[in-house]
């Protein structure tokens, strides 16, 4: 949320979030991020619903400037679709806009980007035994409790972004490189009362 700017991720906007402030287009949007150009009738089957539900926010999406056409990929009347940007970057004050409407989708928005982001550890727990042995010894769960001001806090969240942002094109030509989900959180929390937790 605090990423440097970068012409590849998308800042959002009060018209834009709105358009994109909905569970199955926020989920066919990430699918066309993280798996490449895809048809709806394919992300329907993946997402399990519809071709007509998938075809009609893709649409939306496009009508946003999130997706656009893949033609180079299309055979016949097949539409296929990508993503336009690499990532997206949400500002706070969206949270307290003065229209109830955006302030009801950026909470709607943070609500689910958190949930996907337990959907995909969830999934890797769950199919973890299915990757070679390599991945399994590598892989991250960990928290950390520090007492901070926001000034630090603010700096921590930065460095850790910034760090990240070294390793973006470091192995993408290496025969074992997969996608690696990387998740970041810092927020306050009313108890000191915590268990840290790590997989080491």
């Amino acid at each position: 949320m605090n990423a440097p700017q970068d012409p590849q991720v998308r800042s959002l906007d009060a018209r834009s979030l709105r358009g994109l402030a909905h569970p199955l287009r926020m989920q066919l949007l990430d699918a066309l991020r993280f798996g490449g150009p895809a048809t709806a009738s394919q992300l329907a089957e993946k997402l399990g619903e519809s071709s007509g539900a998938t075809s009609y926010h893709l649409r939306q999406l496009a009508a946003h400037g999130f997706v656009e056409d893949a033609p180079e990929r299309g055979k016949g009347r097949e539409r296929w679709w990508k993503a336009v940007h690499r990532g997206l970057r949400f500002d706070d004050a969206l949270l307290t806009d003065a229209d109830p409407a955006v302030r009801g989708a950026a909470d709607m928005y943070l609500h689910e980007a958190a949930t996907a982001q337990t959907r995909d550890l969830s999934t890797w727990l769950g199919n973890r035994t299915e990757w070679p042995e390599e991945w399994s010894r590598v892989w991250d769960m960990s928290s950390a409790t520090l007492r901070l001001t926001p000034e630090l806090t603010k700096e921590l969240i930065e460095k850790m972004h910034a760090l990240i942002d070294t390793y973006r094109d470091l192995a993408t030509a290496e025969d074992d490189a997969a996608q690696v989900r990387i998740h970041t959180h810092a927020f306050p929390i009313t108890t000191d009362i915590t268990t840290d937790i790590t997989t080491d």
